[in-house]
């Protein structure tokens, strides 16, 4: 598969109650950039990352990775590509272990047991989390289920990693923790979330949606300064771009 580019173009989406979600998106992502995508509540983040590995299709408009088309039929194809890490990582962990939660897309993209066996301990090791392989996933805590379920994906061996919500729940050092490995990771990156700190951190470039549509696109320190932009999106801008609460005075 080509790896320069992920594309969208004319993406609406409407979930089945007919509430819209995504409204005519065009949107092309080039190998290697890291791009946050920002917005408030509602304003159709998560749905366009699903869109990138086939949670959702098309309705209207065409999504491609490389050369080839998110459908049906290519799914398998994608998702050796984009790596999702979802917002919940409940959401993905829900074998007995850690290592079988590692192992379980390894497995089911067809590797040999040994090798999926080798991508486990890989994976666990790349998030710090390799002494966690035998233990159950509901006995962790929010930052070790954060780093397992990023080693799930990592397992598969992606050139595309999709983040919704990384920094979520997670204490500071867990998100500091998460913010150097993502660092680490030189692949494409697109990272949907509120943290708009953790966006000025790691992403050259941002995206802002705003009810289903893309509002700006442009590098992120030039949309976070933009105070009537951010403003109009229903946006903050980051905290160490904000002004001192007790002097006025930036920090």
């Amino acid at each position: 598969m080509s790896h320069h580019i992920v594309e969208l173009k004319g993406l609406s989406f409407h979930y089945p109650d007919g509430t819209p979600a995504l409204d005519s998106i065009d949107l092309t992502i080039h190998h290697g950039e890291s791009v946050g995508l920002v917005g408030a509540n509602g304003a159709g983040k998560s749905t366009m990352l699903q869109h990138l590995c086939g949670v959702h299709v098309p309705q209207t408009g065409r999504v491609r990775v490389g050369d080839v088309p998110v459908v049906p039929s290519t799914l398998n194809e994608v998702r050796r590509t984009v790596g999702l890490v979802f917002q919940d990582p409940d959401d993905q962990l829900f074998m007995p272990t850690v290592a079988e939660d590692v192992a379980f897309g390894p497995l089911n993209i067809g590797l040999p047991p040994e090798e999926a066996a080798l991508r486990v301990d890989q994976a666990l090791a790349q998030v710090d989390a390799l002494h966690l392989k035998h233990r159950p996933p509901h006995r962790l805590s929010g930052g070790e289920k954060r780093a397992v379920a990023i080693a799930t994906v990592l397992a598969c061996s992606p050139d595309i990693l999709v983040m919704d919500e990384p920094s979520a729940n997670l204490d500071p050092r867990s998100r500091r923790l998460l913010i150097e490995l993502l660092r680490g990771f030189k692949h494409t990156k697109i990272l949907a979330t509120h943290d708009l700190d953790m966006v000025l951190d790691l992403c050259e470039r941002t995206v802002v949606l705003h009810q289903g549509r893309v509002m700006a696109d442009g590098p992120t320190a030039a949309i976070f300064a933009d105070h009537d932009l951010l403003a109009a999106c229903a946006l903050e801008p980051p905290l160490r771009m904000q002004g001192c609460p007790l002097c006025g005075r930036c920090n």
